[in-house]
Order: structure tokens, then sequence, then C-alpha cells
């Protein structure tokens, strides 16, 4: 099948054309990026409730599990805690404001900036191909989202609550830096939104033939305790976050099984 023949056929451009264009396509997202960042800096209330909620006692997440378990007839209910947030720096509070704002604003922009790629990338692609793009695009955002959401509602929250709050002694105060939270979270929840592409990076191994279904079946006993490894070392070190991780890797390894064989039967 021939490619569309349009005013962007990358066979009608010169490097110093495809240039071009990539400058301009990253001036527009930068613009966006930017733009986004300074809106999100302004808001700086709402942006702070917004990072700051998983690390409260009554984050909609234990609410209801509470909720749930209530319905199911237990009275149970969890402690209220407190953990202090500190500055240790005189720009620190500055400093994390724009790095936020920053990481937010791209986080917003995802959207626009994946269009903008798709857009680049569509005019040496073939019609065919174009279509199959289309959907890998939506299949691997909407799989970054699910895996950011996750790491926001459940990892991150779970995590900081058991760690915020364990103590080896009475005489021993926790006070954990503005710093540390926000790296924590911002890493956790990149590392949650990557990792959920495995089934996205299963199809394209099995496209090029390196990896069958066959294969992954066969070693599901050897994958878990790889999967457990490496929640292991993505996660805070404590064994409910571990658990919580491996789970959905597991069953991304299940769902990469089944993409393979789906794509085998065809």
């Amino acid at each position: 099948m021939k490619k569309e023949q349009d005013h962007n056929d990358p066979n009608d451009m010169t490097f110093g054309g495809h240039l071009e264009v990539l400058r301009r396509m990253l001036f527009r997202i930068l613009a966006v990026v930017s733009v986004l960042t300074i809106v999100i800096f302004c808001f700086k209330d709402w942006t702070f409730r917004l990072l700051m909620a998983p690390s409260q006692w009554d984050f909609v997440t234990y609410r209801y599990i509470e909720k749930f378990l209530h319905w199911l007839g237990s009275d149970f209910t969890f402690n209220v805690y407190h953990i202090n947030l500190i500055a240790t720096e005189l720009s620190s509070q500055f400093m994390t404001h724009i790095t936020a704002a920053l990481l937010l604003g791209f986080l917003c922009a995802s959207p626009y900036i994946l269009w903008e790629l798709f857009r680049f990338v569509t005019p040496a692609l073939y019609e065919k191909e174009r279509k199959y793009s289309v959907r890998i695009a939506v299949i691997v955002y909407v799989l970054f989202v699910v895996g950011v959401l996750m790491s926001y509602f459940i990892l991150f929250p779970i995590s900081f609550r058991f760690l915020g709050t364990y103590t080896v002694s009475d005489l021993v105060e926790s006070n954990i830096t503005l710093n540390s939270y926000i790296s924590t979270f911002t890493t956790l929840t990149l590392i949650m939104g990557l990792v959920f592409q495995l089934p996205v990076l299963a199809f394209f191994l099995g496209k090029i033939g390196v990896v069958k279904s066959d294969f992954l079946k066969k070693y599901r006993r050897h994958a878990l305790v790889i999967i457990m490894v490496v929640a292991a070392i993505i996660t805070p070190p404590d064994l409910m976050t571990l658990v919580l991780v491996t789970i959905p890797l597991y069953l991304l390894y299940e769902v990469s099984i089944g993409v393979l064989r789906r794509m085998e039967s065809r």
C-alpha cells in the first residue's frame, strides 16, 4: 500500500526541512508546557493541596476503605496521625514550588505532547501503520494514566503512612523534609506510569519475534520472582508497598501473555 501523499510527505522534504518541522514542534510543546506551568504556579494553594492530600490521615482512599469495611459489618477505622513536613534550606520551599509546577505542567500537557509527536511521525507511516499507531498511542497514554492514579491513590499514601508513622522508639520523632516528600512522590508516580507499559513492550517484542506467549507462560514463576525484585527496587522499603506493586505488575504480565496470544492467532 502506498503512502498518502501530502505536503508533509517526508520524501519531499530536505534534512533542513525535517529540522525546521522538529524545531516548530518543540517550540509549540515548550510554549504549552510553559503556559500550563505558569498557571499551576499561580494556583499554589490548590496545587499543594493536591500534592499533600496523600499524606493526610483522612485521605480519600482511607475513607473508602473504611466505608467498604463498614458495609461488610466491621467497625474498623484508621488511626489519626500527623507527620511533620519541614524545610531545611532557605530556598527549598520556593524551588519545590517551581519544580512541582513544572512537573505538573508536563503531566497536564502530556496529551498535547503525545499528539504533537504523533503528527511528527505520521507522514513517514503507511496508512495501515497510522491506524495501529493511533491505537498504540491511546493505549500507552491510558496505561500511563492508570499507573499514575494507582501511585497517587494507593501506593504512595499507604507507603507514606507506614514509613512516616513507623518508629523504633517514642524518643524519636519523625520530621520529613519537603524535598524528600516531593522527590519520593514524583519518582514513584513516574515509575508506576512507566512500568504499566509492560503490555505495550510485550506487543513490540512479539512483533519483532523476540518473545512468544508460550515462552512467557513457561517462565511464569521466574517472572514473578523478577517482578518482586523489581518492585523491591522501585518502591520504598516496606512489605506492604512491595505487595501492592507486585500484584498489578504480575497482572500486567498476564495481560502481556494475552496480548501476544491474540497477536499470534491472527
